[in-house]
C-alpha cells in the first residue's frame, strides 16, 4: 500500500520531525515493513507492507495511529464537524442485517473542481483523479481515513432506495461497463427499478457521477465483509472499496466519512446541502476479552507488570479496566482482530518491542524418541526408488472430479471425497490415487522435451467411509519416454510393462501389480505402504574393494522359443557361474526373423567376469560352457 509522508505527517505531526530511515524502522518494528520509497509528484511516497487480517491500518490514518501508540504522541483531530441531520430526503430502507447502518446526504453541486493538491495526492498514490469533486473526494478520503464513499447520481434514482440481498434473474451494469448477472447471496443497493450498486464492491453505470451531474446522493455505510469477499470473488472484482470492507472496516466511521465528504465538496465546489440523515445504527462495542497476568507471561516468557500491559493496550485505543484476575480490554471498533487473550499480548509484546522479547532454549524433557517404523519405511523406499533413476515429486492432494473418476474404486463414493469449500473445481475432491497427477506431471515434463521420464510420489489417497474420507499412504510410480539409444550397445526402444514389474520386484513385493496403460507411452502401478515390506535394521555393508584388474566379456547368441520366460533362464545361467567372478549378465539384443526356425527367435546374452586377478581364457572358456549348459537344458540352443 502506498503511503505519502506528507499526508502521514498531516496525522501525526511528530512524523515531520524524523526522516525517512527513520519512519521505516519504526513501520518494521510495529510490524508493517517499507518494501521502497518512491517520489512522485514531488512527494516521497512508501511502499507499506500490511497483512490481510489488519484492514485497519490500511490508511494515513490508521498508520499513523499506530505510529502514534508506538511513539507515545497525539494524533491531529479530524477535521470536520458533524454535519446537522434531518429527515430523510430519499426513502432509505436497510433490508437485511448485512449493512446495519447507512449514512447518507444529498447535495446540489455548484461550480468547481477538484483542487490541484488533492490531484497531486491522488496522482502520488497511484489512483488517477477524475476531476469529478465527488468522486474524487471519495477517493481521497478512502487513502486517507481507511472508509469507503460512493457517490450516485441523485436524479438517476427511481424512487426510494434499499440495500437488499439480489433476486434471481438480476443484473447490474457496473462502472467497468460489464453486465454481471447477480445471484441471491450478492448485497446490492437497489431502487424501485432495481439494483444500482454492488454493495461494498462497485458502484452502477446508470447512477454514475458525469459532469452533468447536478445532484449526488453520498453513500457512506459498513457492509458485512463475508458478503462482501463472496460477491468480489465470485463475479472476480477486486477493488479498493472490496480491498477494504472484505478486511473489515471500522463502522464508528460511517458518520463521521459521510461528514467529511459533505465538508469536502462544500468547499471544493459551492455545494449545497440539501439533507443528511443515516438509516439504521451499528454497535460500536466489541466483546470484553479477559488477559491473565500468567497467560501474559508465558506468552512473552518473562512477567510483564499488568500496569504497562494495560497503559499499551489503551494507547491503541482500547478499553482496559485492571481487576484482580488480571485485564478486561474493550477492544476499539475499527481492531476486530483482537478477539482473544493471545492477540493481545501479542499487541503488547509489538508495542514494547521484540527486541525486549527474552531469547532462551527450549527445555528437553527428554532423549530424542525413535523414528515410527512408518516413517523408516517411506524413507527407505525413496533412497532406493531415487538410486534406480526415479525423481521423487509432490503433488497436490486434491483433484478435479474429471481426473479422479478413472480412478476411483466402483464402491468409491466421490461425493464423500469431495470439498465442501474448494480452491476451484479443479481442487474439489480428495484424490483417491496418485496416478493422475503423475501422470500429468509425467506428460508435462515430456512436452517439455524429456526423452525419459521416472516418477514416484509417497503420499495419502483417500477413500470414501461411513465416517468420511479414509486415508492410507500410498506409493505411486510412472514410467515412460524412450530408454537407451545413447550408445551402439543400448538401442533406444520405449518403456514397457515389463520394465515396472522389475521395478516392483525390486522394491520386495512378492505378487507385483500390474502396470496401468496411462496413454502418452506412460505406464504406471501403485500399491498401499502397508503391502510393501517393513523397513529393516540400518546396517553398514562391508566394503568389497574395486579390482585393478580388467574384465572379460563373452556373448553367446541363442535360439530360444518365442515364450520363453527370460527370469527363468537368466536364473539358470547365473547359478551355473562362479558369483565372486560374474559381474554382469544380461539380454542386449532380441532378433527375430523369418530366416530363423520356427516359433524360435535370438538372444544375445552378454556375460562380464572380473577379479582379483587377471583371468585367463581357459578358465573363462570353462564358465561360458557352463552358462550354455544351463541355457541348453532349458531348450535353448548356441546359434550358428
Amino acid at each position: 500500500m502506498w503511503i505519502e509522508r506528507k499526508a502521514l505527517a498531516l496525522e501525526l505531526p511528530a512524523v515531520s520531525g524524523m526522516d525517512t530511515r527513520q519512519l521505516c524502522e519504526h513501520l518494521a518494528s510495529l510490524g508493517f515493513p517499507v518494501d521502497g520509497v518512491v517520489t512522485r509528484e514531488g512527494a516521497e511516497v512508501l511502499d507499506v507492507d500490511i497483512t490481510a487480517n489488519r484492514g485497519d491500518a490500511m490508511s494515513h490514518r490508521g498508520l499513523a495511529r499506530e505510529l502514534a501508540a508506538k511513539l507515545c504522541q497525539p494524533l491531529s483531530s479530524l477535521p470536520v464537524a458533524a454535519t446537522a441531520e434531518g429527515p430523510a430526503v430519499v426513502d432509505l430502507r436497510l433490508e437485511t442485517p448485512a449493512c446495519p447502518i447507512y449514512s447518507t446526504a444529498v447535495l446540489e453541486l455548484g461550480a468547481g473542481s477538484t483542487p490541484e493538491v488533492v490531484q497531486a495526492f491522488l496522482l502520488a498514490l497511484e489512483a488517477s483523479p477524475k476531476r469529478l469533486p465527488a468522486v474524487d473526494a471519495s477517493n481521497e478520503l478512502l487513502h486517507r481515513y481507511g472508509h469507503p464513499t460512493h457517490a450516485f447520481d441523485a436524479d438517476q434514482i427511481h424512487g426510494a432506495v434499499s440495500v437488499r440481498w439480489a433476486r434471481a434473474g438480476e443484473s447490474l451494469v457496473t462502472l467497468d461497463g460489464v453486465t454481471r448477472s447477480l445471484g441471491v447471496k450478492d448485497l446490492v443497493i437497489a431502487d424501485e427499478a432495481g439494483p444500482i450498486a454492488l454493495a461494498g464492491v462497485m458502484g452502477g453505470e446508470a447512477t454514475k457521477v458525469t459532469e452533468t451531474t447536478r445532484r449526488v446522493l453520498l453513500e457512506s455505510a459498513w457492509f458485512d465483509p463475508k458478503s462482501v469477499k463472496a460477491s468480489a470473488r465470485r463475479l472476480g472484482l477486486h477493488t479498493d472499496a472490496s480491498h477494504r470492507f472484505g478486511r473489515g472496516a471500522d463502522p464508528a466511521m460511517a458518520q463521521v466519512t459521510r461528514d467529511l465528504l459533505v465538508d469536502r465538496l462544500v468547499r471544493w465546489c459551492q455545494a449545497r446541502l440539501i439533507g443528511a440523515w443515516t438509516a439504521g445504527s451499528a454497535s460500536l462495542r466489541l466483546e470484553a476479552v479477559i488477559l491473565k497476568a500468567p497467560f501474559l507471561t508465558r506468552v512473552a516468557g518473562e512477567p510483564v507488570p499488568l500496569a504497562e500491559a494495560a497503559e499499551a493496550l489503551a494507547r491503541l485505543g482500547c478499553s482496559v479496566d485492571l481487576q484482580a484476575e488480571g485485564l478486561r480490554v474493550v477492544p476499539p471498533s475499527w481492531r476486530h482482530d483482537l478477539a482473544t487473550p493471545e492477540d493481545l499480548s501479542e499487541e503488547i509484546l509489538r508495542l514494547r518491542g521484540y527486541d525486549r522479547i527474552p531469547s532462551v532454549l527450549p527445555p528437553l524433557e527428554g532423549p530424542p524418541q525413535p523414528l515410527s517404523g512408518a516413517y523408516l519405511q517411506r524413507q527407505r523406499l525413496a533412497r532406493r526408488l531415487a538410486h534406480l533413476g526415479f525423481h521423487q515429486t509432490v503433488t497436490y492432494g486434491f483433484i478435479s472430479p474429471e481426473m479422479d473418476a478413472p480412478f476411483a474404486a466402483p464402491a468409491d463414493r466421490p461425493a464423500g471425497r469431495t470439498l465442501s469449500n474448494p480452491l476451484g473445481q479443479d481442487y474439489s475432491v480428495m484424490r483417491c490415487s496418485l496416478l493422475p497427477s503423475l501422470r500429468a506431471t509425467a506428460e508435462q515434463n515430456l512436452r517439455q522435451g524429456a526423452r525419459e521420464v521416472r516418477l514416484f510420489e509417497v503420499a495419502p489417497t483417500y477413500s470414501s467411509g461411513p465416517r468420511g474420507p479414509e486415508e492410507r499412504f500410498t506409493l505411486g510410480v510412472v514410467w515412460g519416454g524412450t530408454l537407451g539409444g545413447e550408445d551402439y550397445l543400448t538401442p533406444a526402444r520405449p518403456a514397457r510393462e515389463a520394465d515396472l514389474h522389475g521395478i516392483a520386484r525390486d522394491l520386495g513385493l512378492a505378487q507385483p501389480p500390474d502396470p496401468r496403460p496411462l496413454g502418452e507411452g506412460l505406464y504406471g502401478f501403485e500399491v498401499a505402504m502397508s503391502d510393501l515390506p517393513p523397513a529393516g535394521e540400518r546396517i553398514i555393508p562391508a566394503f568389497r574393494p574395486f579390482s585393478r584388474f580388467p574384465s572379460v566379456e563373452r556373448d553367446l547368441s541363442l535360439l530360444v522359443d518365442l515364450g520363453q520366460s527370460y527370469e527363468e533362464l537368466a536364473s539358470a545361467m547365473r547359478a551355473a557361474l562362479p558369483g565372486e567372478t560374474l559381474q554382469d549378465l544380461r539380454c542386449v539384443d532380441v532378433f527375430r526373423h523369418k530366416s530363423l526356425p520356427p516359433g524360435r527367435q535370438a538372444w544375445l546374452m552378454r556375460l562380464r567376469f572380473q577379479a582379483g586377478r587377471t583371468l585367463v581364457g581357459e578358465e573363462v572358456d570353462g564358465w561360458v560352457a557352463a552358462a550354455l549348459g544351463a541355457a541348453e537344458s532349458l531348450g535353448a540352443k548356441l546359434r550358428a
